[in-house]
C-alpha cells in the first residue's frame, strides 16, 4: 500500500481478517525494563509505547475494593504492602520480579460477603477525570486504539482467595464462585459504561484473565464451560453491543479452551506463551479463520546478543501468521529488565520487515 493507516483502521481490518499495510505492533513493558532502556539511550521524557510506535492505548478503572493501600515493611531491597485487594504481597522495590503473596483477605464465604462484595460498588471515584481523560483525548487523536481494560473472572477472584482455596472452591463451592466472577463482571461493565457517559470512547475492550500454567489449565474445561463460560458470553455481548472488540489475555497453556472462546465471541487471544506450547503457527493454521492472535513471540531470544535466533523466530512466525490478517504482534508475555534497548530495537524493525503486506 502507498500510505500508511492509522493505527485504529489497522487494527479493525486486521481483526476483520483483512490485510493491511503492516502488522500491528504493541507489547507489554517491566518499569524495571525501562528504567534499565533510560541508561541505554532511551530518551527523557519519551514513552517505549511513543519511541516504538505501539499502537494501543488502554484506560481502566479502579474495580478493586479499594481497601487502603498500607506499607507494612521496607528495606534497600524489598517492600511489603497491604494492597487495594486486601492482600499482603512482598516486592522487590522496582517490581521486576512475581510478587511473594503472604496473606489473603478472604479466607471464607463469609469473608466474601461481609468484607469484599459490599466494596464491589460502582461509582465514579473509581475513574482518573483529570490524567486520564486528558491522556485519552490525546491518543485518540493519534488515532491510536483505544481499549478499557479490566481484570476479570478467575484473575481477580484469585486475588482474593488462596489458589489451593479457591480450587477448592470451584470444585464445592460453584455458586459461590460464580457470584464472586458476577459480581465483579457487572463492576466492569458499569464502569465502562460510566466511562463512555464521561467522555471516553473505546474501540475494544483488553480482559485480563490467566487460566493456565506452563503444562495446561488450572482448572478443567468442563468447571470452565459450567462457572466462568457464561460470563465471558455476557461480557463479550456488552461490548459487542457498544461496537466494541474484546481481547483476551490469558496466560499459560489455554488450547483446550480457544473454542470456548470463540463461542463466547472473543475477537483476539493474547499472549500465547511459547515456554507453555502455545505455537503461534499451529493455532493460526487451526483457528485463524476464526479468531485474531496476538502474540506469540518467544522473550527468551531477545536477551540473546547473536541476532539469527530472534530473526528467525519473527521471519518464521510472522510471514505465517499475518496472512489474511488476523495477527497482532506482542511478545509472548511482556518484556523482562534482561533485554537491553538494543536488542529491542532490532525485535521492532524485524517485525516492521517481514510484518510488511
Amino acid at each position: 500500500m502507498s500510505s500508511e493507516l492509522k493505527p485504529r483502521e489497522r487494527i479493525k481490518r486486521i481483526l476483520e481478517h483483512h490485510e493491511a499495510d503492516r502488522v500491528p505492533i504493541h507489547d507489554s513493558i517491566w518499569q524495571a525494563t525501562i528504567d534499565r532502556w533510560r541508561s541505554e539511550g532511551l530518551p527523557p521524557g519519551v514513552s517505549p509505547e511513543d519511541y516504538f510506535g505501539f499502537e494501543i492505548s488502554i484506560f481502566e478503572a479502579d474495580t478493586s475494593p479499594r481497601f487502603p493501600i498500607l506499607v507494612l515493611h521496607e528495606d534497600e531491597e524489598y517492600i511489603v504492602e497491604r494492597d487495594q485487594y486486601g492482600g499482603v504481597r512482598k516486592n522487590r522495590k522496582d517490581y521486576s520480579t512475581t510478587p511473594l503473596i503472604i496473606d489473603y483477605p478472604c479466607k471464607s464465604r463469609e469473608d466474601w460477603e461481609v468484607s469484599i462484595k459490599p466494596r464491589l460498588i460502582a461509582d465514579d471515584y473509581r475513574v482518573d477525570w483529570v490524567s486520564g481523560l486528558r491522556n485519552f483525548h490525546r491518543e485518540h487523536s493519534r488515532g491510536r486504539f483505544i481499549m478499557y481494560g479490566a481484570t476479570i473472572g478467575y484473575d481477580r477472584a484469585q486475588r482474593y482467595i488462596a489458589p489451593e482455596r479457591l480450587l477448592r472452591a470451584i470444585i464445592k463451592e460453584p455458586d459461590w464462585v460464580i457470584d464472586i466472577y458476577r459480581t465483579d463482571a457487572k463492576l466492569v461493565m458499569e464502569m465502562c459504561e460510566r466511562m463512555m457517559k464521561g467522555g471516553f470512547k473505546f474501540d475494544g475492550a483488553f480482559l485480563y484473565c490467566d487460566l493456565g500454567y506452563r503444562n495446561g489449565l488450572f482448572f478443567s474445561p468442563k468447571h470452565f464451560e459450567e462457572q466462568l463460560h457464561p460470563i465471558l458470553k455476557e461480557l463479550c455481548q456488552f461490548f459487542h453491543s457498544h461496537g466494541m472488540y474484546v481481547f483476551l489475555h490469558s496466560c499459560g497453556r489455554v488450547k483446550d479452551l480457544i473454542p470456548y472462546f470463540i463461542e463466547e465471541g472473543i475477537d483476539c487471544l493474547q499472549p500465547l506463551e511459547v515456554k507453555a506450547g502455545m505455537d503461534l503457527i499451529e493455532l493460526k493454521e487451526k483457528y485463524g479463520d476464526k479468531i485474531t492472535f496476538m502474540g506469540g513471540i518467544d522473550t527468551r531470544l531477545m536477551s540473546i546478543d547473536d541476532p539469527r535466533p530472534i530473526e528467525e523466530e519473527i521471519k518464521r512466525k510472522i510471514t505465517v501468521a499475518k496472512e489474511g490478517g488476523g495477527y497482532i504482534y506482542h511478545s509472548d508475555h511482556s518484556i523482562p529488565k534482561n533485554v537491553s534497548f538494543e536488542n529491542y530495537k532490532r525485535v521492532i524493525e524485524l517485525v516492521k520487515k517481514y510484518g510488511k503486506y
